[in-house]
């Protein structure tokens, strides 16, 4: 797995596509890029009856790179990041931060496989050794193209979704969360994530360290009594809720229907923060009171106020507030 953080701290799970299925799917594109080229070239040829060699040249030049650059420009531009190859084995190319690729991207991407991954006796050798040697197994196309390919159908989010406790539900409203930074969000959200695979005294050393870190970032502090798993869940959710509300307003203002993820609102121009984007936030969800993940584990963190202490899987649930 190969875990990228968005501009909110939400960890995407973007699970690499390795040199086996890459392969096949490659395979399946150059079986179609043969045909279509010496189709293409055969009836040039016919056409246009070539009577110099300088001419045939050209021609099969113009074609190859037509065909070799155009197939995967034009199918992973207005697919999504798929070619024929890729959906067959269900795999898509996207940025380095889990968004969409455009046509820029793709043109990279085709280019420097057409020029320096193909041609003659290489034979595809430098991809597959910038594959070895990249930890995301990046070809030399998405080195340059700040692309990775990954394997549809995986869970989009690595881990949990924080929720926010019902007895928190008012308390976020309030929170300010100016002081904490990408890195404690992700330390927060990873430890959530695999709560539930830590001994109790992992879970309350790590948990007590983060939530005493947490609290020195983000006032006001919680309701007495509140666990350490309900108030990261309650901060985490928040700042999410808050940042993607931002990133969806000033997205479609600007590039239409659609999100754009990773990007923080910092850099989108001043002219698009409106009153309307930075409005407050809308109702906030309120999740179940049960810890992330579905289960309470044992030996957790004193639980006095109200917050029942029971074991093993909890139904979902939630209600808007």
């Amino acid at each position: 797995m190969s875990l990228v953080v968005t501009g909110e701290a939400v960890a995407i799970d973007l699970r690499p596509a390795r040199l086996g299925s890459r392969m096949i799917a490659g395979l399946v594109d150059v079986v179609i890029q043969l045909f279509v080229f010496y189709s293409v070239l055969v009836f040039t040829l016919i056409a246009v009856n070539p009577q110099d060699e300088a001419l045939v040249v050209a021609i099969v030049i113009a074609v190859y790179v037509g065909t070799m650059l155009g197939y995967p420009v034009v199918f992973e531009t207005f697919l999504r990041g798929r070619t024929a190859g890729k959906m067959l084995m269900k795999l898509r190319v996207v940025r380095d931060d889990g968004g969409p690729v455009r046509f820029r991207h793709a043109f990279t991407r085709g280019l420097v496989g057409a020029v320096a991954e193909r041609p003659g006796f290489l034979l595809g050798l430098p991809a597959v050794v910038a594959m070895f040697l990249s930890r995301r197994s990046k070809r030399l196309g998405d080195l340059f193209a700040g692309t990775v390919v990954i394997h549809e159908g995986v869970p989009a989010m690595a881990g949990i979704v924080p929720t926010v406790p019902a007895p928190l539900a008012g308390w976020v409203t309030q929170l300010d969360l100016g002081g904490l930074d990408d890195e404690l969000a992700g330390a927060a959200r990873g430890f959530l994530g695999r709560l539930h695979e830590l001994s109790p005294e992992a879970q309350q050393r790590l948990g007590d360290d983060l939530v005493a870190r947490v609290r020195a970032a983000v006032t006001p502090p919680p309701p007495a009594g509140t666990p350490g798993w309900a108030y990261l869940s309650a901060v985490l959710a928040e700042r999410t809720r808050r940042s993607y509300r931002r990133l969806r307003v000033v997205s479609r203002a600007r590039y239409g229907p659609g999100e754009i993820p990773g990007v923080p609102i910092e850099y989108y121009p001043r002219h698009l923060l409106t009153p309307e984007v930075l409005a407050p936030p809308p109702p906030v969800y309120v999740g179940p009171l049960v810890p992330p993940g579905g289960y309470l584990y044992p030996g957790g963190y004193p639980v006095p106020g109200g917050y029942p202490t029971p074991s093993g899987p909890v139904p979902p649930g939630g209600s808007y507030r």
